[in-house]
């Protein structure tokens, strides 16, 4: 082999590792070129951006960080959040030129710094001027790292429990689920974790289709900076039900929709996952009062699925909404109600007839009269290798485990505590087309808050979500986060692999 496919084959395994987006593999070929299986190693940096939490003066804020021990990571590396700066008023770059615009450096913000994998770290913040955060895990700590952001919120428009796992920038999103009717306020958080400009479209669509606006277009958001960007100033539609599309035109950024409500509470609404043909909605409580559907399909075809209920004794038709019809560049919203009437359920959305992918949201409410709250649970990927999430108590979380194909057997391990504790693991099996809500493992003696792991041993694709549950001022408040792989390991071909084929064409 000579040095220029050497250097190829030493390039491309570092790129893939230490990025942690790219798989990699060799083009087909007979004999001796015949590519092996791609190993799969740690990802060597991963990046995460937590939004800012809240407007209101009496807002608590937590933040939890954790990494799940991983092999052939090495000794070292670390994690670090650090308080993203406010874009200010007075910049007018249009992010046209790419330059860096003018930035106002926020003061006592909070940094966490964890100390090492498989222990959390905690912080906490309050008040209206806790920032946004940016974060970057190397080494040892970037495998799997995921961030938990917490809000209570005492009183006020969207008060209650707000929860969102931090996300990885991105240049895509979809949030459906989102509004401007005269009782929400949305807010679609932008932030830059990169040394340039980024230049973001929002387009909405309501259940007429698109609702254009020219302010929504070129946003430009400034290098390390987070930018909250209210849905009623981009249109004067008072849509109950929107779906929002973040698309970047350059750089990237990360993106998450503040849901206010005044009746019912606030949450944070995640992303959907990608536009498929089949979907899932993960754990709906049982104790759910109103299960509300949001569906939009971004393509030219419009979309009929199958509803279906994962109930812990299987799937069932939900009666009255036994399918959908999503038009196409529309948003779509069914009332299913008490849907899961006391157990725990997953929404399972398959195609009635030609698959067309689509994105979809729950919004579910607990509680009733003025004792409402809501949170959002949207569409979302398998846990697949594993997943983790952070900043659960011994009292108040409950997990959810959704089987919607094939019985599955999964790991769950408890972490050690922030403040102290063992971790300890229990194995359980979901039997095809059930979802259940597990005896989450407690770790032995824990002190503080800790982290779950899921991990997927055998069998179909498992989904989970985590519901936590507290108590503020009285209400009866809850958030749901789901679990999705977490993309810890990248795969990147052997070393004594041949790509010589490669300079050959």
């Amino acid at each position: 082999m000579n040095r220029t496919t050497l250097s190829l084959i030493v390039g491309a395994t570092a790129l893939a590792a230490v990025t942690g987006f790219a798989a990699l593999g060799a083009p087909a070929a007979s004999g001796s070129d015949t590519p092996k299986t791609a190993a799969r190693l740690p990802v060597e940096q991963t990046r995460l951006l937590c939004p800012q939490p809240s407007n209101s003066d009496i807002a608590d804020t937590s933040y939890t960080s954790f990494t799940p021990v991983a092999q052939g990571t090495g000794g070292s590396g670390k994690a670090q959040l650090t308080a993203a700066a406010e874009q200010s008023a007075d910049s007018t770059d249009t992010g046209k030129s790419g330059k860096a615009g003018k930035g106002k450096k926020q003061s006592g913000a909070p940094t966490l710094t964890p100390k090492q994998p498989g222990t959390p770290a905690t912080g906490d913040g309050s008040g209206a001027d806790t920032p946004a955060l940016i974060g970057t895990a190397t080494g040892r700590f970037a495998p799997g790292w995921t961030v938990q952001e917490t809000t209570a919120v005492a009183a006020g428009s969207g008060r209650g429990l707000l929860g969102v796992n931090c996300t990885a920038p991105d240049t895509e999103f979809w949030f459906p689920g989102a509004s401007t009717a005269a009782s929400r306020t949305d807010y679609v958080h932008l932030t830059n974790p990169d040394d340039s400009v980024a230049v973001v479209d929002i387009e909405l669509y309501g259940k007429d289709g698109n609702l254009k606006s020219a302010v929504g277009e070129g946003i430009t958001v400034q290098p390390h900076s987070s930018e909250p960007v209210l849905l009623s100033t981009l249109t004067a539609a008072k849509e109950s039900d929107l779906t929002v599309h973040v698309s970047v035109r350059s750089g990237r950024v990360g993106a998450a929709v503040q849901a206010l409500d005044d009746k019912l509470g606030g949450d944070w609404l995640p992303a959907s996952t990608g536009p498929a043909g089949s979907l899932v909605l993960p754990g709906v409580p049982k104790d759910a009062t109103d299960v509300r559907l949001v569906a939009f399909a971004p393509g030219d075809s419009d979309a009929d699925l199958k509803v279906r209920l994962a109930s812990p004794s299987g799937e069932i038709t939900p009666a009255g909404n036994e399918t959908v019809h999503v038009k196409a560049g529309m948003t779509t919203a069914v009332d299913l109600g008490d849907i899961t009437r006391g157990e725990v359920g997953s929404l399972v959305l398959t195609p009635a007839g030609t698959p067309v992918p689509v994105v979809a949201a729950l919004r579910v409410v607990r509680g009733k009269g003025g004792g409402q709250e809501s949170a959002f649970i949207p569409a979302t990927a398998p846990v697949g290798t594993r997943a983790s999430v952070a900043d659960n108590s011994a009292k108040g979380t409950t997990l959810a485990l959704a089987a919607p194909g094939a019985t599955a057997t999964v790991k769950v391990t408890a972490s050690a505590g922030s403040e102290g504790g063992t971790a300890v693991t229990k194995q359980y099996t979901i039997k095809g087309g059930t979802t259940q809500d597990v005896d989450v493992p407690v770790p032995s003696g824990v002190k503080g808050t800790y982290a779950l792991t899921v991990e997927t041993l055998s069998g179909g694709p498992v989904y989970a979500s985590r519901t936590l549950r507290t108590t503020i001022e009285g209400l009866s408040a809850f958030t749901v986060q789901t679990l999705p792989d977490d993309r810890g390991t990248v795969a990147v071909p052997e070393a004594r692999q041949d790509l010589s084929v490669l300079l050959k064409k």
